[in-house]
């Protein structure tokens, strides 16, 4: 296999940083340490990719398809071994990590069809001149993605990236690097030498790549993080696509059935023990059904503690940042009906939780808790859940539950986010491209306009020169 750019100068103290030591989240046992990039294997990356990069974007766009259809075949291949480290990195179940290998596979078989057409424009002009855009490739992106789905997450990026005629640095996350130089090695032989690098490390190593002189910076992460990344490309004049973290909001409305309404809250704020970046945050339920609706999403959340489904979060800190935003909650009058305390044993396993009581200046209500945790709060009309629904300084996504059309209109029309979830807390149709707002981020993810991002439109105009003054053979041709 070849080797990241980080192994390359392994045995370089220079190039070398700190190891990154990854803990099993079901154990607390030490896995193992993976080195972690130095300056010099920094700066070493984004001069490979910066050579490479002319002759990737001279590449046919039919070319650069292909190879994308041969790195999901080999993505597709190596499913079952990266699964088995990404349950280990992270603790997501394994079945679950094979379902999102597979979201990233037909992922890059999706850019590798959309690249080769991916087009630009004819333009209205004189009748005798040509006007029209070209797509052209920026040049080095550096991708930053996370690691609570992290091959389909850095895979949609990849995709697009590369297929648009980009050379790419991929940083995946610390929390799981072992598994983004595993996917690295599987990617890289798909394409020419130095199109596709894989650079482990930390937040010095984000900020060393997101700093340097890129042209395009993607971004999936907290938003405390993007806001840094989107500074550093103000400076230095790189394109920044962000999708950060969120609060999203579920309205339900007073017009459904209450379990049904339960499980879908529970689908949406404990799947991947809620470490989704579209996750359920936060719930508004209508006073006239809130009863059995608690009942019903308490029984949600109890069942879950009882199967042993909820799988254990990625690793300490985040579950002591979760406990964190539950006992602010709990001090400040919500109550626990089901999970809320730190359980016994090894790893960072944290229960399914139900919060009632919960009012608007409590962190589970405000922040993004990231984490299997569902604070509810009970509204008098469904105008009251939609103004609270759309509060804060986040604008990712909202899911509203309703039977009401003029309510979902209402709805559709007012919430300030990038994606408006109708009676279904998680689906939609292949392709679909959002832009997050607010703290939550800016620029499309996904999708054929994602196409668009990682690229840069040359508007070319075309007409005949004016005819020589004396006239003669060469010009008798000429209009």
């Amino acid at each position: 296999m070849p080797t990241t750019a980080t192994e390359k100068t392994a045995g370089n103290d220079a190039a070398r940083g700190a190891g990154i030591t990854i803990q099993d989240p079901r154990t607390g046992e030490d896995l193992w340490t993976v080195p972690e990039a130095g300056p010099d294997a920094v700066n070493d990356a984004l001069d490979v990719a910066r050579r490479a990069a002319p002759g990737w974007a001279a590449t046919a766009p039919a070319e650069r398809g292909a190879a994308l259809r041969a790195a999901a075949t080999a993505l597709d291949a190596a499913a079952r071994e990266l699964a088995g480290l990404n349950a280990s990195e992270t603790g997501r179940p394994e079945e679950e990590a094979l379902a999102g290998i597979a979201a990233a596979v037909s992922t890059l078989e999706q850019y590798a069809e959309l690249g080769p057409v991916h087009r630009g424009h004819s333009l209205r002009g004189n009748r005798l001149a040509s006007d029209y855009t070209i797509a052209e490739p920026r040049g080095v992106a550096v991708l930053l993605t996370p690691w609570n789905d992290p091959v389909a997450v850095a895979c949609g990026l990849i995709g697009a990236a590369l297929v648009t005629g980009n050379a790419v640095i991929h940083k995946p996350s610390e929390r799981c690097p072992r598994l983004g130089e595993a996917l690295g090695e599987v990617l890289a032989p798909a394409f020419p030498a130095g199109v596709f690098l894989t650079v482990s490390g930390g937040a010095g190593v984000g900020a060393a790549l997101s700093g340097a002189d890129v042209d395009v910076i993607a971004h999936v992460g907290s938003s405390a993080s993007g806001a840094r990344i989107a500074q550093a490309g103000a400076r230095t004049g790189a394109h920044v696509i962000r999708e950060n973290g969120g609060n999203d909001p579920l309205l339900v409305d007073r017009d459904v059935d209450p379990a049904w309404a339960a499980e879908q809250a529970a689908i949406g704020a404990f799947s991947n023990s809620g470490q989704i970046c579209t996750a359920v945050e936060r719930i508004y339920v209508h006073k006239d059904i809130a009863e059995a609706f608690c009942s019903a999403l308490e029984a949600e959340a109890a069942l879950r503690n009882t199967n042993g489904s909820v799988a254990p979060l990625v690793d300490l800190r985040m579950r002591d940042a979760v406990h964190g935003h539950v006992a602010e909650a709990l001090g400040r009058g919500a109550r626990a009906v089901e999970g809320g305390t730190l359980p016994d044993g090894p790893g960072s396993f944290y229960p399914a939780t139900v919060l009632l009581g919960c009012t608007e200046g409590m962190q589970v209500m405000a922040e993004e808790t990231f984490g299997p945790v569902a604070p509810v709060q009970v509204v008098d009309t469904f105008d009251d859940g939609l103004r609270l629904a759309g509060s804060g300084r986040y604008g990712l996504a909202a899911t509203v539950l309703s039977s009401n059309i003029g309510h979902i209109q209402q709805a559709v029309a007012s919430l300030p986010v990038g994606t408006v979830k109708v009676n279904a807390v998680f689906g939609g149709a292949p392709g679909g491209a959002a832009q997050p707002r607010g703290g939550s981020g800016a620029g499309f993810g996904y999708g054929p306009e994602l196409l668009d991002e990682f690229t840069q439109v040359k508007v070319v105009h075309i007409e005949a020169p004016p005819a020589p003054a004396s006239a003669g053979s060469a010009g008798a041709d000429r209009p």
